[in-house]
C-alpha cells in the first residue's frame, strides 16, 4: 500500500486508539473533523518516516508477544518436550541446556540444519539433544519416520541414530526396497523393523508428536525448542550458540 494512502488510516487507527481523542472527534463539527483529518494526513505525507516508525515500533511489540506465548508454550508442555520417553535423547545426557528439534526427514531446512545441530552438539559438549518425528510434508516423510521410530524401538538409541543419519541425507524415495537395503547397512534384520512400522506402538509416536505441535502451534519444521525458548524455522549455528549463550545467562 502507498504511504499516502496509509496515512490516513493509521492516523485514523491512533486517533481511535488515543484515550480521550476519539471522544474529542465526536464533538467536533464534521468541518472540523475533515479539517483535523487533514492537517494529519498532510503532517504524515509530510513525514513519512513517522509511519515506518511506528510499523517498526508494531513490528517489535508483536514480535515480544509472540516470544512471550512461546515461552509460555513451552512452560505448559515442558514435560512432553523434555522427557517424553518414547523420542531420541542423544549428546549430554546431562547437559545443562536441552534442545529439541521438530524434524522431517524430507524438509530441506531440516536436512541443511543437520550438520549445524550435529556440530552445536559435539563442539558445546554440554548440550543434551531430543529429536521428535513430526512428517508433515507427505507420505514419504510419514514413511521415513516410522522406519526411524521402529528401529528406536527394536534396537535402541545408537541404532537409531545411524537409522537417522542414513535418512536425513538419502536422496532416493524410501520404498520398501530402500529401506530393506538400509536396514541390512546397519547390521540389522529388516523384515522385523519393516513389519514394526505400521504397528500401533509406532503410530502412537507420530500421533502424540503431532497433537503437541499441534498445542504449541507448530506448522512448519524444522522447529526447535532450546531450553526457554523456541525457534520457528532454520537458524544458522552462529544463532543456535548465541541462544545457548543466552539460555545459560537467564
Amino acid at each position: 500500500m502507498r504511504l499516502s494512502r496509509l496515512a490516513p488510516l493509521l492516523a485514523s487507527a491512533c486517533l481511535l486508539a488515543t484515550p480521550g481523542l476519539s471522544e474529542g472527534l465526536t464533538d467536533m463539527t464534521a468541518a472540523e473533523r475533515d479539517a483535523f483529518g487533514a492537517a494529519v494526513k498532510a503532517y504524515l505525507l509530510e513525514h513519512p518516516e513517522v509511519l515506518v516508525d511506528a510499523m517498526n515500533v508494531l513490528q517489535d511489540r508483536q514480535a515480544q508477544s509472540e516470544a512471550a506465548q512461546d515461552k509460555q508454550l513451552v512452560i505448559d508442555h515442558k514435560d512432553a518436550l523434555f522427557t517424553d520417553a518414547a523420542s531420541w535423547v542423544g549428546g549430554n545426557p546431562d547437559g545443562d541446556i536441552t534442545v529439541v528439534e521438530f524434524m522431517d526427514y524430507r524438509c530441506g531446512y531440516c536436512r541443511k540444519a543437520y550438520q549445524e545441530v550435529e556440530d552445536l552438539v559435539k563442539s558445546d559438549g554440554n548440550i543434551r539433544l531430543v529429536l521428535k518425528e513430526y512428517p508433515i510434508l507427505g507420505e514419504d516423510s510419514v514413511t521415513s519416520a516410522r522406519f526411524a521410530i521402529s528401529v528406536l524401538q527394536l534396537h535402541g538409541p545408537d541404532a537409531y541414530k545411524k537409522a537417522h543419519d542414513a535418512l536425513i541425507t538419502l536422496r532416493g524415495t524410501p520404498d520398501a526396497a530402500t529401506l530393506t537395503r538400509l536396514a541390512t547397512d546397519l547390521g540389522l534384520d529388516a523384515q522385523p523393523v519393516i513389519d514394526r512400522m505400521n504397528s500401533d506402538e509406532v503410530t502412537q509416536v507420530i500421533a502424540s508428536n503431532q497433537a503437541l505441535g499441534d498445542s504449541m502451534a507448530i506448522s512448519g519444521t524444522p522447529t526447535f525448542v532450546i531450553d526457554g525458548t523456541m525457534l520457528r524455522g532454520y537458524l544458522p549455528l552462529d544463532g543456535m550458540r548465541q541462544v545457548v549463550a543466552d539460555e545459560r545467562q537467564g
